[in-house]
Parts: structure tokens; sequence; C-alpha cells
């Protein structure tokens, strides 16, 4: 398990960097979305930098000091990795249902406001583990995952829905040559939601097992058989850092071009 977190925190670490850098450089993305994928990889790096080395030292040695890192630096990374998740769900959905709307609604200064926000309650968040119980740590937490997971999954629904309508009028809207602009902006905007759809499917696989994990250690604290489980889960959640900038390369064409253009100049150099 140190091994191979040791080798998850060096992926993630270096694939965040390359795509936060790809990021900075492509202006074919919208500002907003691209606010909040910077938002989510800088927490995927964070997690690749600090919790993941601070995962390892209490594997290796258990102490007060190790054991106040991982639950400081832990909730704050993974909880900024989770609510930017989410924002970027309610900004595709507001993006697809609003069309022309959506550019008067959702402009910078709002999203960025809304980053800001992320970063500030997932710092309270983290502050709450100094003065309440664990079992209070773990109650709000598991009450916040499970308000935003019903959230997305509902954002994510209406998304699919409306694109599968929206996919039938495709040749209705395409005839009309007036707005052919309108069309492929339509177009495009459904395209990144399906794309954010692959990244949040991904986090449902790597963050539910430790999700449950921590619901089973609530209801049955004592239960010997969770005494491992939960280093796993664990793990499996941190991968989520590493798998990330993966599927922006894989599903994003521009992030993807800029991404091969960098790795071209390094080796050239």
């Amino acid at each position: 398990n140190c091994v191979f977190n040791a080798f998850s925190a060096y992926t993630a670490i270096m694939l965040n960097i390359l795509t936060i850098h790809a990021m900075r450089k492509t202006s074919s993305l919208p500002k907003s979305l691209k606010t909040l994928l910077l938002s989510l990889a800088v927490s995927d790096l964070g997690v690749g930098l600090l919790a993941q080395p601070s995962y390892i030292a209490v594997m290796v040695k258990h102490t007060y000091f190790t054991n106040t890192m991982i639950n400081v630096i832990t909730p704050l990374f993974a909880s900024a990795s989770f609510f930017s998740v989410v924002a970027i769900s309610v900004d595709r959905f507001l993006a697809v249902h609003l069309h022309l709307r959506y550019q008067e609604l959702v402009t910078d200064k709002r999203v960025v406001f809304v980053v800001i926000s992320i970063w500030v309650f997932s710092a309270f968040l983290t502050s709450i583990w100094f003065w309440i119980s664990f079992d209070g740590i773990l109650l709000v937490d598991l009450l916040t995952q499970s308000v935003c997971y019903i959230i997305t999954g509902i954002i994510y629904c209406r998304i699919y829905f409306t694109v599968r309508r929206h996919s039938d009028q495709i040749q209705v809207q395409e005839i009309q040559v007036a707005h052919n602009n309108q069309t492929e902006s339509a177009a495009w905007q459904r395209k990144s939601a399906v794309n954010t759809l692959y990244v949040y499917l991904v986090f449902l696989v790597c963050c539910l097992p430790d999700y449950w994990t921590r619901v089973a250690r609530l209801i049955s604290p004592q239960s010997s058989a969770l005494n491992g489980l939960p280093f796993y889960s664990l793990t499996l959640f941190f991968l989520n850092s590493s798998l990330n900038p993966v599927i922006y390369c894989w599903k994003m064409r521009h992030i993807r071009r800029t991404i091969m253009d960098t790795l071209r100049n390094i080796f050239r150099r």
C-alpha cells in the first residue's frame, strides 16, 4: 500500500502540473469551466504533494504528529476536490439548460467567488477536527457527501435526458442557417457536459468505497472486519487525483493537444 501510494503520488504531482500548465495555455476553453477545472487540478496536486506523503507516513509510523497531519491535510484537499466536481456538474447543467443566458448569469467573477468559497468551506470542514469528536466529524462528513452525491446524481440525470432530447433536434436545427452559430455553441456545451460526466463517473468509482466504509464505521465502529478496509478505500480515493488528468487528456481535445505539444518540447530539449 505504501509503494502504490508513493507511485500514485508521483503520477498525481507530475500529471496535474502538466494539466495545469496545459489549461492555462488553452484559450478555447470557456473561462468558467477552465477556472473550475483548475481548482480541481490544484486540489488533486495537493493530494499528491501533501496528502499522500502524510498518509504514507501514518502507515510507516503512526504518531500524534503524522495522525494530525493527515487529519488536517487530507480533508482540505479531498473536500476541495469533491466540491469542485459538484461545481463542475452544476456549471455544465446551467450551460446545457440556459444556452444564451448562460454567459449572462455565469460570469467570471461569480465563478471565482464560487471557487474561493469552495476552498474556504473546505478549510472550515477541516478545522472542525480540532473541536468536535471523531464521530461528530464522521457524521458531518457523511451528511455533506450524501447531499452532494444526491445533487450531482440528479444533475447528471437531467443533463443526460436533455442531451438525448437535443440530439434528436440537431438535424432540424442544422437546416436553419441563421441559427448555425447557436447550434454549434449548444452542441459544444452538450459535448463538454458529456466529457465532464466521465470525470464524475471515475470520481464515483474511486470515492464511493471510502464513503461506504465510513458509513459502515459509523454503524458498527467495533467491527474487526473494518480494521484494514479504510487504508485501501482511502488509497482508491487518492488514486482519483492521478486519473483526472488522464480523463482531461482523453476526452478534451484542446487540452490533449496542448499537453502533447508541451511533451514534445520537453523531449526535444
